[in-house]
C-alpha cells in the first residue's frame, strides 16, 4: 500500500513545486518546466503571466495529489486504494491541463515583443 500512495502523493509533491514556482514568478524559462505552448515562449514576459495564472490551479492539483496518498492509506482495502489512488492522479492532471489551458490563454494575451529594427 506505500508504494501505490506514493505515486499520487510524490506526484503531487512535484506539480505542487512547480505550481508554486510559476505562481511566485521563479520558474526559468526554459522547454523543461512550466506552462510551454508557442505563445508562452514567444517573450519572458509571457512565460512569466502564464505561469503566474496557471500557478494556483497547479498547486491545487499538487494537494490533491498529496490528499490522495493520505486517501490511499487511509482504505481499509485494496480496491479502495486502487481507486483512491487513480482518481487522484486523475484529478492532478486533469487540474494542470485546466492550468496549462489558463496560462495560455493568459500568455496569448499578452502583446508580442517589438519587432528588432534594422
Amino acid at each position: 500500500m506505500i508504494a501505490l500512495a506514493l505515486i499520487p502523493a510524490l506526484l503531487g509533491v512535484l506539480v505542487g513545486w512547480g505550481g508554486y514556482l510559476g505562481w511566485r514568478e521563479k520558474l526559468p524559462r526554459s522547454r523543461r518546466a512550466g506552462v510551454r505552448t508557442d505563445a508562452t515562449m514567444r517573450s519572458d514576459e509571457a512565460f512569466r503571466v502564464a505561469n503566474r495564472v496557471a500557478g494556483l490551479p497547479t498547486m491545487v492539483g499538487g494537494a490533491v495529489g498529496v490528499l490522495a496518498g493520505a486517501a490511499v492509506l487511509a482504505m481499509p482495502g485494496t480496491p479502495g486504494a486502487v481507486i483512491a489512488a487513480v482518481v487522484g492522479v486523475l484529478g492532478v492532471f486533469v487540474l494542470l491541463a485546466g492550468g496549462g489551458l489558463l496560462g495560455h490563454r493568459a500568455a496569448a494575451a499578452v502583446p508580442p515583443p517589438p519587432e528588432p529594427v534594422g
